[in-house]
């Protein structure tokens, strides 16, 4: 599986690419594994979107996961940038619990293009997330989509 290794403006991160589709998004480096024109435009997007040049990312997406978690993250990408909803929100529109909406979050393998960062807990609480380094780069994501106050160490929303 071709997989490279992407330096932008919030870090590194290793996107890797199989039979034409981006299946994972990573957190730091892993190990270069041969490029290609898929990986190298989705390593464009990335680093546009750290840029606040790019809102939606126009890539072929294939994750790896249970028809439920295929479900969520679809709902997932309907969320556009700049705007949040809630597990639960999401839960009652997929027939599920907001539990298993969470931990379908949890599992998504290609976060920031699947925008699992903007799932929020109950009245607006930011909730959890198994990206990069937790609620700090939840936070991050959501501050330069103009969801959360940059300077606020609580992550206050004031927009949703």
């Amino acid at each position: 599986m071709p997989q490279i290794v992407v330096d932008t403006a919030k870090g590194r991160y290793t996107i890797t690419e199989r039979h034409g589709a981006v299946t994972r998004l990573a957190w730091g480096a892993g190990e270069e594994q041969g490029s290609s024109a898929l990986l190298d435009r989705a390593a464009a997007q990335l680093g546009e979107y750290f840029l606040g040049q790019r809102r939606s990312f126009d890539l072929p997406l294939a994750p790896e996961g249970t028809a439920f978690q295929q479900r969520v993250w679809r709902a997932l990408s309907a969320i556009p940038f700049g705007k949040t909803r809630s597990y639960g929100e999401l839960a009652r529109e997929l027939g599920s619990a907001a539990r298993a909406v969470g931990g379908a979050c949890g599992a998504n393998p290609i976060p920031i293009i699947i925008p699992c960062h903007r799932v929020l807990a109950a009245k607006g609480r930011l909730g959890g997330f198994s990206g990069g380094n937790g609620l700090s780069s939840k936070q991050q994501l959501l501050a330069l989509e103009g969801v959360l106050d940059p300077k606020s160490r609580q992550g206050s929303l004031f927009a949703a």
